[in-house]
């Protein structure tokens, strides 16, 4: 028994490192094509499924991070100057 908590505690670690991992590919500049978007969308749910079976806050934390990053970025549009959305 102690070896599997060994192990749980070796690949929560593991998960936050691959997490900081996808968080700097994430950033916009690095996912501009649909192929890289496709890509993070792939790493983000991959990793949401490993994370569902972790008891490790940080892990949990960090998916939601990762989750944020799928979301559209919102633009402030302006028509004659005036703010439409």
């Amino acid at each position: 028994m102690r070896n599997l908590a060994t192990i749980d505690v070796a690949l929560d670690e593991m998960l936050v490192n691959l997490a900081a991992i996808v968080l700097r590919l994430s950033k916009p500049e690095l996912t501009r094509t649909p192929e890289a978007r496709r890509a993070l969308a792939q790493s983000v749910h991959q990793y949401g499924v490993c994370a569902a079976r972790s008891s490790n806050p940080r892990v949990h934390e960090l998916k939601t991070q990762l989750d944020e990053t799928l979301k559209p970025t919102l633009r402030i549009v302006a028509i004659d100057g005036v703010k439409v959305s």
